[in-house]
């Protein structure tokens, strides 16, 4: 009797204890916890999402091989974060016990996540810790998160991993490797850049828009990687979200984020070609226990010369970040950077290219045109605040406020062909010194307010963004002084020629801009494969400049369609819009009408591989309109000036075609290559010193197996035959030059010596050839010589 009443009480207590590891269970998957799981390979993302869910993990190696997750950041119960996490992978999760279990999911499960669950995953874009040369969602084209693939128009994206495996590390260095995207170096501080055949003059951060027709004056150029997440490019006309500009593209730099609820940073240093000399501290940490607010400092310090002789450059940054997740659903962020590029030594404009009969002047590349005095020192100042709540049922409301201060001193010189007689061969005479000094400012203000989410309309579930944005832009530029002088001798040019006496400049320039927008655009479901993209913008657009006051307004357009074919590709269509005000008047003393920029695009867009490899292929067509063409002899009434009239401008059609992302899991590659016709408002080639065909790939691959320590890569750039033609003033004798088609070669290996530490090697221009970087009207600067780069990395 005993013995059965023990029996039943130990069978009860056995029913109590498996009834409260049940409860327990189903609490764990039930209540709502905090995640912090940045998008990664998925093996040590599912290791991170049990290890903070209190659970322990099962699953085949095998089943993440090869795999990327999305990102889980906030407040989830287990099986909602387990779906987020896995959204796109064709895997599937449960909780067994006490045991997270990750498992094939069947064919139909599949299927449906990745209709349903994907539009879930992490759509900020984030490549940090994907490893990965591509990237899962841009805003940059229409301020809707979209994959590259949903996109309807040609957009490239330099990831993290690609700026770090290539060794890039500036602004430049990202431009450079752009597809379809070409660089005209005029000299050691400025690069103007062109897609589409028109000149980029819109740079965003974080999708705020900066005026930036300045070529990199300011040392826009030379802006560090350090602090940035990835590097966006919409090509074509982006007046949707950029306002006045040219048809040419957008670049968007998006910062890192302070998004890391544990401690964590890296430490490099570099030692390279030329004394270069680098170092960078990169360190994330939460600022309270719970983590709900978080920091990041980026600091980075640069010395080092040239190829060039006399040349020097410094440069010093900081980029500071602060997170605040003021409720479950609304998050704060500020942030500030600032850098210092320093440059003595600095030229201003190329190297003559021919002497005045015609025949090169074959300079060294070492040739210095500038001075041992000659400088351009500039400074970039920013801060921004962001507020952002994402509301139950879809919805988000983003403000945002954005300061911008840019300067520049610079004394320069520039020996050139003042009388028009051109470089003598046997004396060296022929060019003058043109002296110039200058101090430039340049302050901006920007404060927008955006909406987007979901919406149901005839049984059927689209998207809308809303905004408005306000600019303000004021530009000085002052103290200046000049002096010309001839030069006796050109071939003894050697840095030593004395600062002249400087004159005073009579003309102080200020411009002050306001640009005031309302926008708006509806991704519209019309069918289960049928999508369409319909916006514009208005923008009221004013600026005095010198006394003078010119306003316009302005509605650009934005028109997309996209038809998926399948599983894997997507057909897409694009008309989109930008205007551009001009400075020119008519015989009435009228202001013409702005510029307006046209650009349509047809292609078919592909995703495989479970969005890690993407592919594009696109035709297009960009013309400009309303361009200022002179009026015949007739003047601006009651002026000497010249009258001018609208007319047709320049138009350019071409190709475009890209893969980039993840070939197998070791293995990333972007390539891409691009084919342009520019022709002017009279059918003539326009700029044939650019070339028409670009061809650039950067690739690495870690090896497998008992070698999977070490990494591979490298990179090529190959671009078309190009010339110029050229005609002295004095003797009216025309010549044609140029060079021909040629490569460039790059090279990288890195070994892990731990998982913490690493040492990489980059060796640009492999074959050291010599080629002009840019060259146009009988002036030119050389590329860089055959350069390395080793860095030793230490990551924490």
């Amino acid at each position: 009797m005993i013995s059965d009443s023990f029996f039943r009480l130990h069978t009860l207590a056995r029913a109590a204890m498996a009834v409260g590891l049940a409860l327990q269970i189903q609490c764990t998957m039930a209540q709502a916890r905090s995640f912090d799981v940045p998008a990664q390979p998925l093996a040590p993302a599912l290791a991170a999402l049990a290890s903070q869910a209190g659970l322990q993990l099962a699953f085949a190696p095998e089943l993440a091989e090869g795999r990327q997750s999305a990102a889980v950041r906030g407040n989830f119960e287990v099986a909602d974060a387990l779906r987020v996490l896995l959204a796109g992978s064709g895997l599937q999760g449960r909780v067994q016990g006490r045991t997270l279990v990750v498992e094939r999911a069947p064919q139909a499960a599949r299927s449906l996540g990745e209709v349903t669950v994907s539009a879930q995953a992490d759509r900020s874009g984030t490549t940090e810790g994907t490893e990965s040369y591509t990237t899962r969602a841009t805003a940059t084209a229409t301020g809707l998160g979209l994959s590259l693939r949903e996109t309807p128009q040609s957009v490239s994206v330099v990831t993290r991993q690609q700026i770090e495996d290539q060794g890039y590390i500036t602004a430049k260095d990202a431009l450079d490797s752009v597809t379809g995207v070409y660089g005209n170096d005029w000299d050691t501080k400025r690069t103007y850049y062109y897609a589409c055949g028109f000149s980029i003059d819109r740079v965003s951060f974080d999708g705020v828009v900066t005026n930036d027709g300045s070529g990199g004056i300011y040392g826009e150029n030379a802006q560090d990687l350090a602090f940035y997440d990835r590097v966006e490019i919409v090509r074509g006309a982006t007046g949707l979200l950029t306002g006045a500009g040219e048809p040419s593209a957008t670049v968007n730099y998006v910062r890192k984020r302070a998004d890391s609820k544990t401690f964590q940073g890296s430490a490099r240093l570099s030692l390279g070609s030329w004394s270069n000399r680098r170092a960078e501290v990169d360190l994330s940490t939460p600022l309270t226990s719970d983590g709900r607010v978080r920091g990041r400092l980026v600091a980075v310090a640069q010395d080092k010369e040239s190829h060039l002789d006399f040349y020097k450059n410094k440069k010093q940054g900081i980029y500071g970040t602060i997170e605040a997740d003021l409720t479950p659903r609304t998050k704060l962020s500020v942030g500030a950077d600032y850098t210092r590029d320093k440059i003595d030594g600095a030229t201003w404009g190329g190297l003559p290219v021919l002497f005045s009969d015609g025949t090169a002047t074959n300079l060294s590349r070492s040739k210095n045109e500038g001075a041992s005095w000659t400088y351009w020192n500039s400074t970039i100042k920013s801060a921004f605040v962001d507020v952002e709540h994402r509301f139950d049922n879809g919805w988000s409301l983003k403000g945002s406020l954005t300061q911008v201060d840019k300067n520049y001193q610079s004394k320069l010189v520039l020996p050139y062909d003042l009388y028009g007689t051109g470089l003598d061969s046997s004396t060296g005479a022929g060019l003058s010194a043109y002296s110039w000094m200058a101090d430039d400012t340049h302050k901006q203000t920007t404060g927008s307010l955006q909406a987007s989410g979901p919406f149901s309309l005839l049984g059927r579930r689209h998207e809308l963004i809303v905004g408005y944005s306000a600019n303000r832009r004021h530009s000085h530029t002052y103290n200046q002084k000049y002096a010309i002088e001839d030069i006796a001798d050109y071939r003894a040019w050697d840095g030593s020629y004395a600062e002249p006496s400087w004159t005073d400049y009579p003309d102080t320039s200020i411009t002050r801009t306001r640009e005031n927008a309302l926008y708006a655009a509806a991704r519209l479901s019309l069918a289960d494969p049928l999508k369409v993209i319909i916006g514009g913008r208005h923008t009221e657009w004013r600026s005095t400049a010198d006394g003078t006051t010119r306003s316009h307004s302005a509605f650009a357009p934005y028109v997309g369609a996209l038809y998926d074919l399948g599983r894997d590709h997507s057909l897409y269509a694009s008309y989109t819009e930008i205007f551009n005000p001009q400075n020119y008047r008519d015989a009435s003393g009228n202001y013409l009408d702005p510029v307006t920029g046209k650009n349509y695009e047809v292609g078919v867009k592909g995703e495989y591989l479970d969005g890690r490899l993407n592919a594009s292929l696109a035709v297009f067509r960009t013309l400009q309109d309303n361009v200022a063409t002179a009026d015949g002899t007739n003047m601006v009434a009651g002026t000497s000036d010249q009258a001018y009239r609208a007319a047709s401008g320049v138009k350019s059609r071409g190709f475009e075609a890209e893969l980039s992302g993840q070939l197998l899991p070791q293995w990333n590659l972007t390539a891409g290559i691009s084919r342009t016709i520019v022709r002017d408002q009279y059918g003539a080639e326009f700029n044939p010193y650019m070339p028409k065909t670009l061809f650039k790939l950067g690739t690495s691959y870690r090896l497998p197996g008992a070698w999977s320590k070490l990494t591979v890569g490298g990179n090529l750039k190959w671009q078309n035959a190009t010339h110029d033609d050229f005609s002295f003033a004095a003797s009216g004798a025309s010549y044609r030059y140029g060079q021909g088609a040629f490569a460039m070669v790059g090279l990288m290996a890195r070994y892990a010596f731990t998982p913490s530490v690493s040492l990489q090697v980059n060796v640009n221009n492999l074959f050291d050839k010599t080629y002009w970087a840019y060259y146009a009207s009988n002036s030119g600067t050389y590329g860089a010589p055959r350069n390395l780069l080793a860095t030793l990395t230490y990551r924490y």
